[in-house]
């Protein structure tokens, strides 16, 4: 598959800290990623990167071909990179559609294609749909239609993280980043989730990177691993591959070998 996303040479410090330590990485378009490490391993920073909140002190990123190194987030999500956080970013105190119906308003008023708060029948960018046509295919792709007229503040742990991401999806990226998608997600939730996510993104061809701390669905999801330590990615291998290799066992997860353990 073509490489759509190349990160060449990056480096990134905070005072004494180096966060980013000649990183590389080329990603191939239709991929699922998983970017796995400790926290402080790099992993934020490098998606921070990509999407233009941090720039990088060396190193360039190119997207389909094209430098967006120094692009500021705005100009790289028009461009076709989304990001979700950690914490779903939500208007807490509206209803779930009209939660979507924002998203597609400020996607509609990128474009030039009317106000803030439009409904209308201007088409959605991508979609070739009116965005109240869009708000009702995201909420279904995501399973959230039976909560269309719920407050977001009030919704289940579950359904707020696949509110956030659904949200991430208004500007169809054909690049997902998703930092820890799973987190805050019961163990009973967490594979049912992350299937639902990758179900709906991947339907809307999206490649897909993803920080994940749990290894069970790291394994069970990613394609490729790239695994982080102090700012460099250590193993860039299939998902048994890189979870088995010495150094993640010993820096991601924490195992030390059997002569340490002896001598501790």
């Amino acid at each position: 598959m073509p490489v759509i996303l190349n990160a060449k040479g990056l480096n990134k410090s905070f005072g004494a800290v180096t966060a980013a330590n000649e990183v590389n990485a080329a990603i191939e378009q239709d991929s699922v990623v998983g970017l796995i490490g400790t926290n402080g391993a790099g992993k934020t920073t490098f998606i921070n990167m990509i999407t233009g909140y941090t720039k990088p002190d060396r190193g360039t990123i190119e997207y389909d071909g094209h430098d967006i190194t120094r692009l500021q987030p705005r100009d790289i999500m028009r461009l076709g990179i989304s990001r979700s956080f950690q914490v779903p970013q939500l208007y807490g105190s509206l209803g779930v559609f009209d939660n979507m119906m924002i998203g597609l308003g400020i996607v509609l008023a990128n474009a030039g294609l009317g106000g803030f708060f439009s409904r209308g029948s201007a088409p959605v960018p991508g979609y070739g749909k009116p965005a109240e046509e869009v708000a009702e295919h995201l909420l279904g792709r995501f399973g959230l239609l039976e909560y269309r007229n719920r407050n977001a503040q009030v919704l289940p742990g579950g359904a707020r993280k696949l509110l956030d991401i659904a949200l991430t999806m208004v500007a169809r990226p054909r690049i997902l980043l998703l930092d820890e998608p799973t987190s805050g997600v019961s163990s009973q939730e967490k594979f049912g989730i992350m299937q639902m996510v990758l179900d709906a993104v991947r339907a809307e061809g999206t490649t897909v990177l993803f920080v994940e701390h749990d290894m069970e669905v790291v394994s069970r999801f990613a394609q490729r691993v790239l695994a982080f330590y102090d700012g460099r990615i250590i193993v860039d291998a299939p998902p048994q591959q890189a979870l088995a290799d010495p150094e993640v066992q010993r820096y991601v997860a924490g195992k030390r070998d059997p002569v340490e353990r002896t001598h501790a």
